[in-house]
């Protein structure tokens, strides 16, 4: 099993299937439009920026799971993301990322990548390395910067 077998709604509206990044190194993260590790947006596009050219995918998940600071709909998150923040890599519409309405893909992210005291996702800004086979590598906190785990990218993209 790899990411390969899900697909998700991207943020406007079509289905796509992670077996598209296949040969990318991945980088998934739960975001928030009005949470207060939504700057990490910044850091998350210049790391897109530096690497997309390595091959270095960044896909973004809204979810509204976390004190409701999601609330928007996919066109206003969409907008708010590109409008404040630049951001040009993937995004995806708004999807649960705990308890039994769970995308698959992050059960399954969860699974293969616990966290500290449990496997759920407890904030916004979790991440999830994954390499370009599809396998998930790690897991970092939501209060980890993105430029904290650049040196962790830059590895998997060298292998």
């Amino acid at each position: 099993m790899s990411i390969y077998q899900f697909s998700a709604k991207t943020i406007d509206g079509e289905e796509k299937s992670l077996a598209d990044y296949k040969g990318n190194v991945l980088m998934i993260v739960n975001t928030a439009s009005e949470c207060g590790f939504t700057p990490q947006f910044d850091g998350l596009q210049k790391l897109y920026d530096t690497h997309k050219d390595d091959g270095f995918v960044i896909l973004g998940f809204p979810c509204n799971q976390f004190n409701s600071q999601d609330p928007g709909s996919d066109d206003e998150i969409a907008g708010f993301c590109r409008g404040n923040y630049g951001v040009t890599f993937p995004m995806f519409s708004k999807i649960d990322v705990k308890g039994e309405n769970a995308h698959p893909l992050f059960t399954y992210l969860t699974e293969q990548a616990k966290g500290i005291v449990t496997r759920q996702i407890k904030w916004n800004f979790t991440k999830f390395l994954v390499d370009r086979n599809g396998n998930v590598l790690k897991r970092y906190a939501p209060q980890t910067k993105p430029d904290n785990i650049e040196q962790d990218i830059e590895a998997v993209l060298q292998e």
